[in-house]
């Protein structure tokens, strides 16, 4: 989710409601701390600091002093609710040049270590972990894992069922995810991947072991997934997708949070990316695409956005 779910997303996201927790994209501790000796802080914070809670920060290396040090400054600084840290981003620059995020679910101690000096920094904050059942399929190491970040003080686990070879390929496999909830003894189970409506978010309760859910890359395109979920948890009518000049007037919303934080320039060539997401499903979805691929002025923005979200 790094790149998308910043400020501006999560802003939008919270218009709709029906989210529980929100997180900003991960942050480097290495970075983080790099930055904090020049006096800045890492842009992935951005609004962190005066944004409604309650809300998490997901930070990663693979140095526990490093994200201890981190981990703290960050409680103390912006008081936060939760400092999640990830062991389950599958990018290569994150898991073969840094070795961090899935490349440490081959070494559960490692892992309990990581979390251990972190808890301690940030109590009385809790600590989260974010998992893949392993790094590839002969190394189903997430059991292990849970079990070290339990017995390390962490405060709950979320487990994405791909392992980090998958990438996104292929379906999450929650009857593993659900599996892993018998090595558990105290702390909650959150389970995530795959969950793009609110039926299959009943539905998950309703067949695993599982305490919570996480949606992650579903929401890009649909901020008012959340309030979908909401409704269908409480057993009342599922809202439906908003119309197109709702959806419109969303997508312009989003536009502006973008540009206000990164000038017209920037923020119209940022905005590209998000604005494909919320084509996804859409009658024209690809020509949307196409032309919103190649604007550079908020002129030529929101003359595409008109032409396919209609009012």
């Amino acid at each position: 989710m790094a790149g998308f779910t910043n400020l501006a997303f999560r802003q939008v996201v919270r218009d709709y409601g029906g989210v529980g927790l929100q997180f900003t994209e991960m942050v480097s501790a290495q970075g983080f701390a790099w930055l904090d000796q020049r006096g800045e802080l890492p842009d992935r914070l951005w609004g962190v600091a005066d944004e409604p809670r309650p809300l998490g920060v997901q930070i990663w290396d693979n140095d526990p002093r490093t994200l201890a040090v981190v981990g703290r400054r960050v409680v103390e600084e912006f008081g936060v609710d939760v400092i999640d840290i990830n062991f389950g981003c599958p990018v290569q620059q994150v898991t073969e040049k840094a070795r961090s995020g899935s490349y440490l679910l081959q070494d559960p101690g490692r892992v309990g270590a990581i979390v251990e000096q972190v808890v301690k920094a940030c109590d009385p904050v809790p600590v989260t972990a974010k998992i893949r059942l392993g790094r590839h399929r002969g190394e189903m190491t997430a059991c292990d894992v849970a079990r070290a970040v339990e017995s390390a003080g962490g405060a709950a686990l979320t487990v994405h069922g791909r392992t980090a070879r998958d990438l996104y390929r292929g379906e999450a496999d929650w009857q593993l995810i659900s599996e892993i909830k018998s090595h558990l003894r105290r702390i909650p189970l959150i389970g995530n991947g795959d969950l793009d409506s609110a039926e299959k978010v009943v539905a998950a309760f309703g067949r695993y072991d599982v305490d919570g859910v996480m949606i992650g890359r579903a929401a890009l395109g649909r901020p008012w997934i959340f309030r979908q979920v909401q409704a269908a948890l409480q057993g009342a009518p599922i809202p439906d997708d908003p119309e197109p000049d709702a959806e419109r007037a969303c997508l312009l919303r989003h536009y502006d949070l973008i540009v206000d934080r990164f000038g017209v320039e920037k923020g119209t060539m940022l905005m590209r990316r998000y604005a494909c997401r919320y084509a996804q499903g859409r009658r024209g979805a690809r020509q949307f695409r196409a032309h919103v691929a190649q604007v550079r002025a908020p002129a030529d923005f929101h003359a595409v956005v008109d032409r396919y979200f209609p009012t």
